[in-house]
C-alpha cells in the first residue's frame, strides 16, 4: 500500500467565490501499488451515519472487491476528483470500456467549507495526478496535507491522520493500518484516553470564533495483511466507529461517518481461464484481536490528525487553531497522577512507525 498527497493552500482575505482563498487538496490511498486493476484486493466497507459520499461504494459492496486508488477531498471535488482518477485510470489501462468492464473509482469526501472556496471547485486533474504518482510506502504526512488540509475536529485543527497495530506472532503476526480524514465534532465532545479534555478546554476556547454548527464527517480507510474476506472486512470496518466514538462522535445528523476497509493478502485476478480462485481466510475465531487493533489504531490516527496539525487561516479570516498539545498531555498526566500515581495507560498491541 502507498501513500500520497496534493496540497493547495493559496490567497488570502474575504471569500471570493473560484479565486479563494483556497486550503484544500487530495489524499491517495494505492491498495495495490503494482496493479489494482488486474489484480483487485478484497474490500468491505461500513456506514455508520450516511449525511457524506463514497463514490463506488455502492460496487465495493457488492463485488467485494477494490480496483482502483482511492482518494480523499473536499465534497464539491468528488466529480472533478472521480474524472481524474478514470483518466489516469484509461491511459494506465487503456483497455477499459473496451475489453473490460469500466470503472467507478473510489472517492470520499468531507467538508471544509469554513477554511475553503469549496465551491470554486479548485481541485484539479494535476492535483489528483501529483497524489497518485507521489505515494510512497514511508512514513504519511498528517495534519494540514492532502483532502485533510482545510478538516476541522472538535472544533480544533485536524486533517488526516495515520495510525497502526501489529499483532504478537501468536495471534498471527498480522498488522492493521488506518487512515482517517477527520472533520467531525464539536469541542465540549472531545475524549482524550478517555478523558473529558474538551469540557475542560471548551471554557477557556469559549470566546474564539468557530464553526458556528458541525459540518461532520469522517472517512477511515483501513488495511491490512490479514486475509479476509468481505464478510469479516465489513465486521472490521464497524469496529472503526466504536474508534471514532472513543474520540467523542455521536455521528450527528448532518455527519458522515464511512470506512472503508481492504486486505492485502489476496489478490483477485481480472482475468483468469480457471473457473474456481482459491482464497486464503482467517478464522472468524481469531478476529478479537483484529477488532481490538482497528479500534485503538482509528482512536489513534484521529488524534494523530490533531496534534500533527497547525493553526490555519481561511476564507473571510477564519481561523483553526491547533490543539494545545501540551496543556493536553498535562491534563491526562495530571488525571492519572490522581487517580493512581502508579497507573500508566496499558501498553496495547506494538504501533507500526
Amino acid at each position: 500500500m502507498k501513500v500520497g498527497h496534493s496540497t493547495i493552500i493559496r490567497g488570502a482575505g474575504p471569500l471570493v467565490v473560484g479565486k479563494g482563498p483556497v486550503r484544500t487538496g487530495v489524499t491517495a490511498i494505492l491498495p495495490n501499488p503494482a496493479n489494482v486493476f488486474e489484480q483487485r484486493v478484497v474490500g468491505g466497507g461500513f456506514i455508520l451515519n450516511g449525511a457524506g459520499e463514497v463514490s463506488g461504494m455502492t460496487q465495493l459492496m457488492e463485488w467485494g472487491l477494490i480496483e482502483t486508488p482511492i482518494l480523499l477531498t473536499n465534497t464539491l471535488s468528488v466529480g472533478a476528483v472521480t474524472d481524474a482518477a478514470v483518466q489516469w485510470m484509461v491511459e494506465k489501462f487503456p483497455g477499459i470500456g473496451g475489453v473490460h468492464d469500466v470503472i467507478i473509482p473510489l472517492v470520499g469526501e468531507c467538508d471544509d467549507s469554513w477554511l475553503n472556496d469549496v465551491a470554486g471547485r479548485h481541485v484539479k486533474h494535476e492535483h489528483v495526478y501529483e497524489a497518485i504518482s507521489t505515494a510512497s510506502d514511508g512514513p504519511v504526512a498528517e495534519g494540514n496535507v492532502g483532502g485533510g488540509t482545510g478538516m476541522i475536529t472538535c472544533d480544533f485543527k485536524a486533517g488526516i491522520g495515520t495510525s497502526s497495530r501489529k499483532l504478537p506472532e501468536s495471534l498471527g503476526g498480522y498488522t492493521v493500518g488506518v487512515l482517517v480524514m477527520s472533520n467531525f465534532g464539536l469541542m465540549r465532545q472531545l475524549r482524550v484516553g478517555g478523558l473529558p479534555v474538551g469540557e475542560i478546554l471548551e471554557e477557556r476556547y469559549r470566546t474564539v470564533p468557530r464553526r458556528e454548527r458541525s459540518y461532520g464527517s469522517i472517512i477511515a480507510v483501513l488495511a491490512t495483511d490479514a486475509p479476509l474476506g468481505t464478510h469479516q472486512l465489513n465486521r472490521l470496518a464497524k469496529r472503526a466507529a466504536l474508534g471514532i466514538g472513543r474520540v467523542g462522535s455521536s455521528a450527528m445528523h448532518g455527519s458522515g461517518e464511512i470506512v472503508l476497509a481492504f486486505s492485502t493478502a489476496n489478490m483477485v485476478p481480472r482475468e483468469t481461464r480457471k473457473m474456481v480462485y482459491r482464497m486464503k481466510l482467517l478464522l472468524d475465531q481469531r478476529l478479537d484481536p483484529l477488532y481490538e487493533a482497528v479500534i485503538e489504531a482509528t482512536e489513534e490516527a484521529i488524534l494523530n490528525a490533531l496534534c500533527q496539525a497547525r493553526d490555519l487561516d481561511g476564507v473571510n479570516g477564519h481561523v483553526s487553531r491547533a490543539l494545545p498539545v501540551g496543556e493536553v498531555r498535562d491534563l491526562v498526566q495530571t488525571w492519572y497522577r490522581q487517580v493512581d500515581p502508579r497507573r500508566r495507560p496499558p501498553p496495547g498491541p506494538r504501533r507500526v512507525e
